[in-house]
């Protein structure tokens, strides 16, 4: 009799110990915006794991292109301060082989902060704004999609100049209403696309530059995204 006892109580601490954990992996991840990019943002403690890979020499090496040196070195401080002060890692440009290298320091607390902080530098040298990049370091569960014109359509000449002036809009209109909107943030980098945001928000925003692409008008897309918006607000 004593010995169903001691089972049954144990059953309910279990079931305790099972629900206390999905109520804190419920809050671990939160739904936040910072400059408006919608993410997740997650408190991981490092593992055992993660410790021994912090101490093994793993360096990330992210290539700049030409017309990105001078905004680079302009904003140095500014990406050097978040990833030596924040991620404590170590940076540096190699003047030799033009990349932006970053390995573990020994006092690195995660060794994720590594990708992110790669993922920070990539964001910025797809010409995003450091302001912009940072949600990548703030913020999980983001992302960059880059894709070019020619992957949707191919368009040749004036035909190329008149759909990135659909995707731009009169003074950028269009594209700051898809990025308020879908809470992203996009770079027109000639024939390139890039886009910054949450997985689900990344496709909302694409099926309205692809919908641009193809022809479209803006004021048929306008309404779209007026009902992606509405559908995005009762979710929520």
């Amino acid at each position: 009799m004593s010995e169903t006892v001691e089972m049954s109580d144990a059953s309910e601490q279990f079931k305790k110990v099972a629900m206390k954990r999905s109520a804190e992996a419920k809050d671990d991840q939160m739904e936040v915006e910072y400059r408006g990019i919608a993410g997740k943002k997650r408190h991981s403690i490092p593992t055992k794991r993660q410790k021994q890979l912090r101490d093994s020499p793993d360096v990330r090496k992210v290539p700049v292109p030409a017309h990105r040196y001078t905004p680079l070195k302009e904003n140095w401080l500014k990406i050097f301060t978040p990833i030596v002060e924040h991620l404590q890692l170590q940076v540096r440009f190699n003047l030799k082989t033009r990349n932006v290298e970053i390995r573990c320091a020994p006092e690195t607390p995660d060794t994720g902060n590594l990708q992110k902080a790669a993922d920070f530098v990539k964001a910025f040298v797809c010409g995003f704004e450091v302001d912009d990049a940072l949600a990548l370091l703030r913020l999980d569960n983001l992302f960059i999609e880059s894709f070019e014109i020619k992957d949707v359509k191919t368009l040749r000449g004036d035909h190329l100049s008149r759909a990135i002036g659909r995707l731009a809009g009169k003074g950028g209109r269009t594209k700051f209403t898809i990025e308020n909107i879908t809470k992203t943030r996009i770079v027109l980098a000639d024939s390139k696309i890039h886009i910054l945001g949450s997985y689900q928000n990344i496709q909302v925003a694409m099926r309205a530059v692809c919908n641009l692409i193809l022809g479209s008008p803006p004021s048929k897309i306008y309404g779209q995204l007026r009902n992606v918006a509405s559908r995005m607000g009762d979710r929520l």
